[in-house]
């Protein structure tokens, strides 16, 4: 259903835009906290007590702040993550479940050279206001498919800047 009723739910127009805005920013600042190894973003993305659901992680958003972002500073040579299009249920004023489709490349040196690891996945997240802040209360990430594939470099090394790492 596509009514104004349904998409903001009990919110206004105006606070459903507020929200979703705010949603959006901590969505796109977790993937630019996992992408610079920065474990101090990615945990602000949670509310202190926030968790999350890896499937291989599960426990609070902090401690997976702490996990991934040591694990990719020494496994990954570099990586983005990509959110698509997000559907915004609000529950309560309060409240919102947010569905994002996301894409996630690592680049990886191993015994056989280097190579990609691309995901396709979705974050399921439940979001909650607190004092004004949107942020996750719970997140379940789960898989739609992957793949590994050798690369070889298509430009010579130092041609652009590298991107920023912690």
């Amino acid at each position: 259903m596509t009514t104004s009723a349904h998409i903001n739910g009990p919110l206004t127009p105006d606070q459903a835009i507020a929200a979703e805005r705010a949603i959006r920013r901590c969505l796109l600042d977790y993937c630019r906290g996992i992408d610079r190894c920065d474990e101090t973003l990615v945990a602000s993305v949670f509310h202190v007590d926030g968790t999350g659901d890896y499937g291989s992680f599960v426990g609070l958003g902090s401690d997976f702040a702490k996990h991934a972002t040591a694990k990719m500073r020494v496994y990954a040579i570099s990586t983005m993550h990509l959110i698509g299009d997000s559907i915004f249920d609000f529950t309560s004023l309060l409240t919102a479940d947010v569905e994002t489709p996301i894409m996630a490349l690592h680049r990886c040196r191993g015994d056989d050279g280097e190579f990609f690891e691309r995901f396709g996945g979705r974050y399921f997240d439940h979001f909650e206001c607190r004092d004004g802040d949107w942020r996750i209360a719970h997140r379940k990430l789960t898989q739609d498919w992957d793949t590994k594939e050798l690369v070889e470099p298509a430009f010579v090394p130092n041609r652009f800047h590298p991107s920023p790492r912690l």
